[in-house]
């Protein structure tokens, strides 16, 4: 079956069939018209592309995956020295997170084409599951590190279920939310059951963990959904209150927090060795170090075990060293790229599950990339979320590549999207069909190049009435054709005869 051309490939075919006399054209046609189109990029070419109905799928796509093997090299630059001396190897942190990547990858080729109808069933028994693996917690299977108890042990590995409690909560909501959108006026409709009990229950059980940077995201990733469902705005002032109220009174209860937020507010770490600035001081001894352009990849110093979790919740500060500039700018951009594709699938489906979905799984990551990046360069007090698709942990990097596998499925499901991708063209063709191109120019270059081809063929029709040769007689072995000469007088003649 072959695939529908797009108008600019039409065009640049009838363009091509009138220069060869009608004759059929082919791929190489197609492709050639659009190399002499690509030529002319330009940012009106750009945007055009931009408001293309496969363009939020082609942006998650790349930006997710760029994400991710930056993050796989950042992992093994960083975590190398550590993990050489904790086990002897020094890829035992990469090999784990390159094991996570691939079961994270598979799962969102498989979300990515599942009808957004099979993600709203999903949504009851995704926030079972969540909650039953947050209980599990409190079980002998559960484990504590560093003071957080947010993790069971599986198999010999670890699992942190608030992870995956985040995936459950926005698909939970999404389809809540949406069943209930014409009563969401009504308080209790709003509430029940998104916000209470389902909502209170995974972000308890987590602070039971004493973990408050995990809550937190997921109180914004509650509160953004019903936002983004139409919510009246009055009610978000009472929410927030409680919110703040909330994250207020579980930071003053461990003097740990309060101890980050004192040294925060109170411009005292001037030095790493007072008490409380070890680790935000060598945050900013690595970005300084890496300057403009950085130092190389894998040339950092603070990953030599100055600066803690250097492949983890501090992964920026790495990247920054060793990549400078450029490379944290990168990070910050494509996630930019990941909202503006979010936005769009809000602003262009007509399915409420699918706009309420793209909003919550956006919230999730800016809001978690947001206290990760604050905390590393100071602007935020330590809080200890890793920077999602980018930082070691295969819960974390399980569950937003899971993520994105929902976002792909979602733009996929776009009114306009759905032929384009419902055909059975080559991959090549509907990838070359995606990449931007001067539409405009193109347009004018092809109206151009038909009538220039009309002229040359109606031409060649007055002075050389004869049939063109076909194909087949053109070819080089085959005999062959040239125009009558034009008479030579007898003098001008070679004794040959020949002129």
């Amino acid at each position: 079956m072959t695939a529908t051309l797009p108008p600019r490939f039409r065009q640049g075919a009838s363009a091509g069939a009138q220069r060869s006399g009608g004759s059929a054209h082919s791929d190489a046609d197609d492709y050639a018209t659009f190399g002499e189109e690509a030529q002319g990029w330009s940012a009106a070419s750009v945007g055009t592309w931009l408001r293309s109905p496969v363009a939020p799928y082609y942006l998650i796509a790349v930006s997710a995956s760029v994400l991710t093997v930056l993050g796989l090299v950042m992992v093994l630059s960083a975590s190398g020295p550590g993990s050489y001396l904790e086990s002897g190897n020094s890829y035992t942190v990469f090999l784990s997170q390159v094991m996570y990547a691939g079961v994270g990858i598979a799962l969102a080729v498989v979300g990515s084409r599942l009808p957004v109808r099979i993600w709203r069933k999903l949504a009851w028994p995704a926030v079972f599951v969540a909650l039953a693996l947050q209980v599990a917690v409190f079980s002998p299977i559960g484990w504590e590190f560093q003071g957080n108890r947010n993790w069971i042990l599986v198999g010999g590995r670890s699992l942190q279920p608030a992870e995956l409690a985040k995936m459950a909560m926005v698909v939970f909501g999404a389809g809540v939310l949406a069943a209930k959108r014409p009563l969401l006026h009504k308080p209790a409709h709003a509430v029940v059951p998104m916000i209470f009990p389902f909502g209170m229950l995974l972000v308890g059980l987590v602070l039971m963990g004493h973990d408050l940077g995990t809550a937190m995201i997921m109180l914004m990733i509650l509160v953004g959904m019903l936002y983004a469902a139409g919510v009246p705005g009055r009610w978000f002032v009472g929410l927030s209150l409680v919110a703040v109220g909330g994250v207020l009174y579980f930071a003053a209860g461990s003097a740990n927090r309060m101890h980050r937020i004192q040294t925060w507010i109170g411009g005292i770490c001037d030095s790493p060795h007072v008490d409380g600035c070890f680790q935000k001081v060598h945050a900013e001894y690595a970005l300084a170090d890496g300057g403009w352009w950085g130092v190389g990849l894998g040339g950092s110093r603070e990953k030599w075990g100055l600066l803690p979790e250097p492949h983890n919740d501090f992964i920026l500060a790495i990247i920054g060293e060793e990549l400078g500039l450029p490379g944290t700018l990168t990070v910050l951009v494509l996630f930019g790229v990941l909202a503006y594709a979010c936005v769009r699938i809000v602003s262009a489906s007509e399915d409420s599950f699918a706009r309420l979905a793209a909003a919550g799984v956006m919230v999730w990551f800016l809001s978690q990339a947001l206290l990760n990046v604050g905390s590393v360069i100071g602007m935020l007090p330590i809080i200890g979320v890793p920077l999602p698709l980018v930082s070691s942990g295969g819960s974390a990097l399980i569950a937003a590549l899971m993520g994105v596998g929902l976002l792909l499925a979602l733009a996929r499901s776009l009114p306009e999207a759905q032929g384009r991708f419902s055909g059975r063209a080559s991959i090549l063709r509907r990838t070359i069909a995606a990449v931007p191109v001067a539409a405009t120019a193109g347009r004018a270059r092809a109206r151009t190049t038909a009538a220039q081809s009309a002229t040359r063929a109606g031409s060649s029709h007055k002075e050389t009435p004869a049939k063109r040769p076909s194909r087949k007689s053109a070819q080089p072995n085959g005999p062959r054709t040239t125009p009558r000469r034009a008479a030579v007088p007898r003098a001008a003649r070679r004794p040959g005869g020949r002129p």
